[in-house]
């Protein structure tokens, strides 16, 4: 799992039908002392209420379509979890 920040909403008007309802997130990665890294990516949104500026945890590959079960939604990137609090530990 990975983490990410919310920075945007993605609309679609054609789509897969297995997608249909599905809310759609525009997710910058960040690192644990949440500094931008890599390229900003497109995720579902399997807890139904990530917004604009919130932390997440995102997972991705075969595991990000199993928060939807039973429903089979084609998706490579879903969010899991909406982070309150995160303590790094400095070395």
């Amino acid at each position: 799992m990975f983490l990410g920040r919310v920075v945007g909403r993605v609309w679609s008007t054609v789509k897969n039908p297995g997608l249909q309802g599905q809310r759609l997130l525009l997710v910058q990665p960040v690192t644990p002392e949440l500094k931008d890294t890599g390229r900003r990516i497109v995720c579902a949104d399997a807890t139904g209420a990530a917004g604009a500026g919130e932390l997440i945890y995102w997972c991705r590959g075969r595991e990000s379509s199993f928060p939807f079960l039973p429903a089979e939604v084609p998706t490579d990137n879903t969010i899991v979890a909406i982070v309150d609090e995160l303590h790094v530990k400095r070395r």
